[in-house]
């Protein structure tokens, strides 16, 4: 499994930016897919405090509701 991180979409952008893996390795970049091994390496790094954990948020569609 691969996770796309797409900063334009995270819901905390701009709040989370300053303590996110992205800005801190590679500035805010429009879009970057890591896989699973990278992520885990990632993890890895920032559970010993080496670099900040990723903070990405994605939105998550709700169910649908009419209007009554």
């Amino acid at each position: 499994m691969t996770t796309r991180i797409d900063c334009d979409s995270c819901l905390v952008r701009g709040l989370a930016c300053h303590d996110c893996v992205v800005t801190v390795l590679l500035g805010p970049p429009p879009e970057l897919t890591i896989d699973d091994e990278e992520q885990r390496a990632l993890d890895v790094l920032a559970g010993e405090g080496l670099v900040p954990p990723l903070r990405l948020v994605q939105p998550v569609s709700g169910p649908d509701v009419e209007s009554a």
